[in-house]
């Protein structure tokens, strides 16, 4: 029993890191290399890299230039074309790293799916809820977009990595959000035509 918990703990901390990369590919590995290297918590030796210097002042830097420049008219609409692929490795690799005693096959098809596949859902909706507001308000709205992803992105990472039960109910929370506007938005359409 105890191994079945450890198991879904690792599995909440992984969708939950996944999903924060969603709303930003580089604040998720920003704070778990701050983590590490503050020791606020423990990762496998495979990933002890995590918390070098390096790493910590490379992730950093991509997480400021990241977020400066999703404030920047236009250039936030090119940065979502790439950004969905780039969350979904991020997403796939983070969720990886949650699962270091366990075989290859399981841990990366777990990763690639669960992971890589939180990480892309979220993302593409983001990017298309920023090209609506691209061209529902000209690009003037994309700032209110670009903090609350930060925002979420940030606390998501956060709740992953203290309260993962929490954390993954909120990403069950934005599924159920995504699903039920995605809906009504469909209906509309439909009723247009």
């Amino acid at each position: 029993m105890g191994e079945l918990s450890t198991y879904l703990v690792s599995a909440f901390i992984g969708i939950s890191l996944a999903a924060a990369t969603g709303f930003r590919i580089f604040m998720p590995l920003f704070l778990l290399s701050l983590g590490c290297r503050l020791e606020l918590f423990q990762v496998g030796n495979e990933w002890a890299w995590a918390g070098s210097n390096l790493v910590l002042i490379t992730t950093s830097i991509a997480m400021v230039i990241e977020v400066a420049a999703y404030y920047i008219p236009l250039v936030d609409n090119i940065l979502d074309t790439i950004s969905i692929p780039l969350a979904t490795i991020a997403g796939t690799l983070l969720f990886a790293v949650q699962f270091t005693d366990i075989s290859p096959f399981f841990r990366w098809s777990a990763a690639i799916i669960a992971g890589g596949g939180t990480a892309a859902t979220i993302s593409t909706v983001l990017a298309g809820t920023r090209a609506a507001s691209s061209i529902g308000t000209a690009g003037l709205g994309n700032f209110i977009i670009s903090t609350m992803e930060t925002i979420g992105s940030s606390v998501l990472t956060i709740l992953a990595i203290f309260v993962p039960f929490m954390a993954v109910l909120v990403v069950f929370a934005l599924f159920y959000f995504f699903g039920k506007f995605g809906k009504k938005q469909l209906q509309k359409k439909l009723k247009k035509t």
